[in-house]
């Protein structure tokens, strides 16, 4: 059993902000792999599947994101499973929009979302952590995470959820560098090996040889 958490704040008004995108990653990995419809359970939201004989459970705190902590350590001791079972999805603004990166265990770099699961559960659960860019200062960092994706992101952002979901049965068993391997196939994918042919270079057909011109003739025609 894999217990795998998304961070964000509930509500239509924080939907699209940037410290959701946990909640988005796991509402597309429930979309494409027909987990079952979300239901009211552990202070959050959970939706629950298999990938191959390995049960998964969803879960999206809705207790908002300074207590999340709440809702984790309920699932975790109603499911009887230990923080080295859990993988918590967060917005992280030390890796570049697109960067995607996996850390087990650690400090929680300020994180309110972290910092609340590391109050109820320790810290020793794996992270994946989802790049959404730095606003330049830190004070600027909670209005920052707490507005929407801009349109110029939504291309990138659409990749790497799809490749989060493509990849997450690798991830569930185990196997980081393959889940990272998927988001890059979607994020950057390999540049096709085929090249444009070069145009052929213009070639001047020489005159035949019965060609009645003159030499001045010749020479006026080259030059019109």
């Amino acid at each position: 059993m894999k217990l795998l958490v998304g961070l964000g704040n509930p509500g239509a008004k924080y939907a699209q902000n940037r410290h959701n995108i946990g909640f988005m990653a796991l509402d597309r990995i429930a979309a494409d792999h027909g987990f079952s419809p979300w239901r009211a359970k552990f202070q959050g939201q959970i939706s629950e599947g298999r990938f191959g004989s390995e049960r998964v459970t969803l879960l999206k705190p809705e207790t908002f994101m300074n207590l999340s902590g709440q809702s984790v350590g309920a699932a975790m001791r109603f499911l009887k499973i230990p923080p080295a079972d859990i993988i918590v999805f967060h917005d992280e603004i030390d890796l570049a929009p697109g960067k995607v990166r996996l850390k087990t265990g650690g400090g929680h770099a300020g994180h309110n979302g972290l910092r609340s699961i590391h109050g109820h559960i320790g810290p020793d659960y794996d992270r994946v952590r989802l790049g959404v860019g730095h606003p330049g200062h830190k004070d600027a960092v909670p209005g920052y995470v707490l507005r929407d994706f801009p349109k110029a992101d939504a291309e990138w952002l659409d990749d790497e959820l799809r490749g989060i979901s493509d990849g997450i049965a690798d991830l569930v068993a185990g196997d980081g560098p393959k889940f990272l391997n998927a988001i890059a196939l979607r994020v950057a994918p390999p540049r096709s090996s085929k090249s444009t042919p070069k145009p052929k270079p213009d070639i001047e057909v020489p005159a035949s040889e019965d060609d009645a011109r003159s030499p001045m003739q010749k020479l006026v025609d080259r030059f019109r």
